[in-house]
């Protein structure tokens, strides 16, 4: 049931079961899945609600394109069984998918897992050198540990939605980086679970956490305010750490401009004409720069106005100074280095208007690369396969079906 691609990866051989919902959990497994594990995902009998997310055909059901984006993203590369693993038949279901597989992915809180029968002792019981993914959202063992929580809720915690934004307005970031940081986190701490497993046979508990990402993220800031107490307040798109960094709008649109450490200050200065104020004790190094970050924006501000986008970025592509078009989603859809890198994989699925653009694995091997090889599944498109590679008869998984089971 895996394909060519799967069966020669880095991981082929190692089966994940993936509980997750939304994106930590999920893109975990899906990074799994590119290096070649066969991976099963499995949800609820009426599809988990993280399948309908940002649907692309609004009103339309499961396999008519109903499906949203972020299911289509995060589950590619993944073979599909529904199943009510809270019924006695349904947890000797996953008993006998845990005792043929390697790796257990769930971001769920630790009261829900033991009730799944997903907690490591329970899984220990039935294979021994099980490795188990957990995602949370507060980790284990702290007062928060049974609170469910977003993205968001971890950038709000950690003082990265103050600092962004306006004093007026914390700005919580568009993409949940959060979310995406966790699960490529996880997805090398189960390797390293691997990694270990074939060294020792024994396998272990992988724990990843929203918040303790989030504060991984934010931790050079954090590292600050407690050596230094500066108490900084957000201040839109400029840097508080040197200058001039900030987003300014072109004759056409808007691009951004980053000059960090003295080098590129000294290439803006003269590229702006400002020769002088490389000699400025105003912006005598980069927190000087920071603190007067004012004044560099606008003096950018003002040298961009003249031009067009495509003018200023070729400009301060020749002064080798960082910048780059802010771009729509359309504009980075259409962007010609994007497009040149081979970034997005058109991937078909039943019902959509066209393929769907799909960001490979986001980090490029020369040897043994990870592959978009299948689509996203159907809601339970492999039930019928997976439980009869478990050893099921057709009569059986036809009585789960009667039951409600499957």
């Amino acid at each position: 049931m895996t394909s060519e691609a799967q069966k020669s990866g880095v991981l082929a051989g190692v089966r994940v079961l993936d509980f997750g919902r939304y994106i930590a959990g999920p893109y975990c497994a899906a990074l799994l899945a590119d290096l070649g594990a066969d991976v099963i995902r499995i949800e609820k009998r009426e599809g988990s609600e993280d399948r309908f997310v940002q649907p692309i055909v609004p009103e339309a059901g499961p396999g008519e394109g109903g499906e949203g984006a972020m299911f289509l993203q995060m589950n590619r590369n993944k073979r599909g069984l529904t199943l009510d693993p809270m019924t006695e038949t349904g947890r000797k279901i996953v008993q006998r998918l845990v005792a043929t597989s390697d790796v257990v992915v769930a971001n769920l809180p630790p009261s829900t897992l033991k009730a799944m029968g997903l907690d490591y002792e329970s899984l220990t019981a039935i294979k021994p050198d099980i490795i188990l993914t957990t995602v949370s959202a507060f980790g284990h063992g702290g007062p928060y540990s049974e609170r469910t929580g977003f993205d968001g809720v971890a950038q709000s915690m950690v003082g990265a939605a103050y600092l962004t934004g306006y004093p007026d307005e914390p700005v919580k970031s568009y993409a949940p980086w959060v979310d995406f940081g966790t699960a490529s986190l996880t997805a090398f701490g189960t390797m390293a679970a691997l990694m270990e497993r074939a060294k020792t046979g024994k396998g272990q508990v992988v724990e990843g956490a929203l918040l303790s990402t989030a504060l991984a993220y934010f931790n050079f800031h954090l590292i600050e305010q407690d050596l230094r107490k500066v108490n900084r307040q957000a201040i839109g798109n400029r840097s508080p750490y040197a200058g001039p960094a900030d987003i300014v709008r072109t004759r056409d649109g808007w691009i951004l401009v980053q000059a960090i450490g003295a080098p590129l200050f000294k290439r803006w200065a003269r590229l702006m004409g400002e020769d002088h104020w490389l000699t400025d004790p105003r912006f005598k190094d980069d927190l000087a720069r920071g603190d007067h970050s004012e004044i560099l924006s606008a003096r950018t501000s003002e040298w961009a106005a003249t031009r067009t986008t495509e003018e200023a970025l070729a400009e301060l592509e020749k002064a080798r100074i960082p910048a780059g078009a802010v771009n729509t989603p359309q504009e980075a859809l259409d962007d010609r280095h994007i497009a040149a890198m081979g970034y997005l994989h058109p991937m078909d699925f039943p019902g959509l208007p066209g393929p769907a653009p799909m960001m490979e694995t986001p980090v490029r091997l020369s040897a043994t690369p990870g592959q978009l090889n299948t689509r996203a599944p159907l809601l339970g498109e492999h039930t019928d396969a997976i439980l009869a590679d478990l050893g099921y008869s057709t009569d059986e998984i036809a009585g789960f079906r009667a039951e409600g089971v499957i």
